[in-house]
């Protein structure tokens, strides 16, 4: 590779015509790119403990984290889509993720279980709360297509919360 090659491609290379409006393509693509990094930060803690799950409940409990694993990942793709069709740039790297997300990572050697579980909860209904955020943003901005993901994407996270309060509720 020559040094020529290493350059960065001017910003106006990268620009998608589109009716919003700068202050709408600056607004929405920070606020969806915020998003997106919360979504992968979710996405590989919901994997850490998909494979560091153990105990007597393991089996369900890591397919539970395997299929919300592969169900919050399949956002990713929609959303920075969407940032590039209404005129931002979005991630370009795991430290970009690092420097925009707000859920917290997990680097602990062992976490139980039930706590993996209500920390997962807990991430997901912060999520639903960085997408209501996310939808304002939009809605304020007209742009009735992202508003109208989001509004799935909230559901999904919803969902996930239920699940997930659910299976760390005590026996009766």
């Amino acid at each position: 590779m020559n040094d020529l090659s290493l350059q960065t491609v001017p910003g106006a290379a990268l620009r998608t015509p589109t009716d919003l409006g700068a202050n709408a393509t600056t607004d929405i693509a920070a606020a969806l790119t915020g998003v997106l990094a919360d979504m992968f930060a979710l996405y590989l803690k919901t994997k850490n403990f998909h494979w560091h799950m153990s105990g007597p409940h393991f089996r369900d409990y890591h397919l539970l984290l395997d299929d919300q694993g592969d169900q919050i990942f399949a956002t990713t793709d929609a959303l920075a889509e969407r940032v590039r069709k209404v005129g931002g740039t979005t991630l370009r790297s795991i430290g970009h993720i690092g420097r925009l997300q707000r859920l917290l990572d997990n680097d602990a050697d062992y976490v139980t279980p039930q706590d993996m579980l209500a920390e997962l909860a807990d991430d997901n209904r912060s999520l639903t709360g960085y997408l209501r955020a996310a939808h304002e943003v939009c809605e304020t901005h007209n742009d009735v297509a992202s508003t109208s993901l989001i509004e799935v994407w909230i559901d999904e996270a919803e969902r996930r919360s239920w699940f997930l309060y659910e299976m760390t509720r005590p026996a009766r």
